[in-house]
């Protein structure tokens, strides 16, 4: 999920901001180019852009960021409190603009779309891993962007693409039920909640993308990878100061080795993928389709070839990367909601047997099961699996947002829960009650089409492509996991926090392990 941004595949750049300043001070050469900034600094000054804290030559507002008491995924309520719902941010040499309103998101993402559908330039490491932007989330708002898009939305996560890959679902489905019986009966009831739930949304998510069966060691393999990709990605201080950028060589160097064991990971997939495409003989076991499918051919407007392996790697990676976290984050939370209280999980659970008795629930079943829709949809509302869609950029000169001016080169960021929770839109915003979207009670559209009060996919024309894909994976898990078993509080943690912090998504800041019982 991106927003809940499925195909988020990157850590939201603002979000990781807090990591960034370490106590070590910054080299005294920054002061022998303070002069060179000059002229920028003046131009910026020209520009009415929105209001912000005051910061220091060269480093802006840096130094704040790494200091304040809180992390960054918070520090901007604090920030909103004082400058309001769209304020700016200096850091080094990048230019944030926050938006923390549903006004205003609706502006940039709707009235404005297209002024503010780009994405802003990248750093070099991140420009390695994403093949200089040719993937559908970094790619600049043009025709590469609209070629890539278009392939994985009608390709790949149409509605009619997606019921293709049903006995995917169901194959995994009984594994990951397998290994949590397995777990329990192993640790007297016990299961990590955020493990196993991450495990069981990557095997699906591989099967999509190469329709090829792979033993539980490869899947662990491939799995550690794209861990070690997600972990190199983080932002580093030399994005910010790019002339910081030599000191940091080494680091440049370990990229390029991650990204060689990612290229060396992925690459016998896609060969085996075309084995079984070109054989006469067809695996009866593969799928008979695969997101890799749809690129080996895939002609890109703008270039004369198909794109190669390395640029399929890319590719597939977005999107097993994009998908996994983000569910795997949001069934988490799901699970301490249900825990917290017995009550919505008993009234989850009479549903469930309501509507298909004895027999094992399908993600058919789950359209017809609206107390379950309306816990998703509360679900994402409370806990969006990250704080901060995918950056935006404006794609034309002159763009303005909220009467401020918009430069083409800066971050423009949408903080997604002070919309969810806003007081204005809801009723009990802090509380988590999914009756509220029950007999016609409150209602929100999470594409933002028509009206935006919770975006946890983004909206406008960069809308998470995953949405009805991310939605199907946390409703039918949730399904599963409450038809086969009851879940409880575990000793070790007797009293639910649900405090968050912040990894590659906003997770549990105390990973949650559960007591389960069997309900077979």
């Amino acid at each position: 999920m991106a927003s809940l941004s499925l195909f988020s595949s990157q850590t939201s750049q603002p979000a990781a901001y807090y990591l960034l300043f370490t106590a070590v001070a910054l080299p005294l050469s920054l002061l022998i180019v303070f002069f060179l900034l000059v002229s920028r600094k003046n131009k910026t000054k020209a520009l009415n852009l929105p209001p912000g804290p005051p910061g220091w030559p060269v480093i802006g507002n840096l130094f704040q960021v790494a200091r304040a008491r809180r992390p960054f995924i918070h520090y901007v309520r604090d920030l909103r409190e004082i400058y309001g719902p769209i304020f700016t941010l200096r850091m080094g040499a990048r230019t944030l603009i926050i938006i923390s309103s549903s006004e205003l998101a609706h502006e940039a993402l709707i009235e404005k779309g297209q002024q503010f559908a780009s994405r802003p330039a990248e750093n070099p490491t991140r420009n390695i891993f994403s093949c200089n932007k040719f993937t559908v989330n970094s790619a600049v708002y043009g025709p590469e962007w609209r070629s890539l898009r278009r392939n994985m939305v009608s390709g790949m996560l149409s509605n009619n693409r997606l019921r293709e890959f049903r006995g995917i679902r169901e194959s995994a489905m009984e594994r990951f039920i397998h290994r949590l019986r397995s777990e329990a009966e192993a640790s007297d009831g016990a299961v990590w909640v955020l493990k196993n739930a991450r495990f069981a949304v990557f095997c699906i998510l591989l099967s999509m993308c190469f329709g090829v069966n792979l033993d539980e060691e490869t899947i662990i393999k491939i799995d550690q990878v794209m861990k070690r990709v997600l972990i190199t990605l983080n932002p580093r201080m030399d994005d910010y100061l790019p002339l910081l950028r030599p000191f940091f060589s080494k680091q440049q160097k370990e990229a390029l080795v991650v990204r060689a064991e990612q290229i060396n990971a992925i690459v016998p997939l896609i060969e085996k993928r075309r084995q079984i495409l070109s054989s006469p003989n067809k695996d009866p076991n593969a799928a008979p389709f695969s997101y890799l499918d749809s690129l080996l051919d895939l002609k890109v407007e703008g270039r004369n070839s198909a794109p190669d392996d390395v640029e399929l790697v890319t590719l597939c990676s977005e999107f097993i990367n994009g998908g996994t976290d983000t569910t795997a984050t949001a069934i988490e939370w799901a699970i301490a909601r249900l825990i917290e209280n017995p009550l919505m999980q008993s009234k989850l659970h009479q549903e469930i047997v309501s509507e298909v008795g004895e027999r094992a629930v399908d993600e058919k079943d789950t359209e017809k099961m609206p107390y379950l829709q309306a816990f998703v949809k509360e679900l994402l509302r409370k806990h969006p699996p990250t704080y901060f869609s995918l950056t935006h950029a404006a794609a034309v000169p002159g763009a303005k947002l909220g009467d401020y001016d918009i430069p083409m080169g800066a971050n423009l960021d949408i903080y997604l829960p002070t919309i969810s929770e806003d007081p204005r839109l809801w009723t009990n915003p802090a509380g988590f009650d999914p009756e509220r979207f029950l007999s016609g009670g409150e209602k929100a559209d999470i594409t933002g089409v028509t009206g935006i009060k919770m975006i946890p996919f983004g909206c406008g024309r960069r809308i998470c492509p995953g949405l009805g894909m991310g939605v199907t994976h946390i409703t039918l898990m949730v399904a599963k996991m409450v038809q086969e078993f009851e879940w409880g509080v575990h000793p070790s943690q007797p009293n639910i926090q649900f405090d968050d912090k912040l990894e590659f998504t906003v997770v549990m800041s105390r990973p949650l392990l559960a007591m389960v019982k069997s309900r077979k």
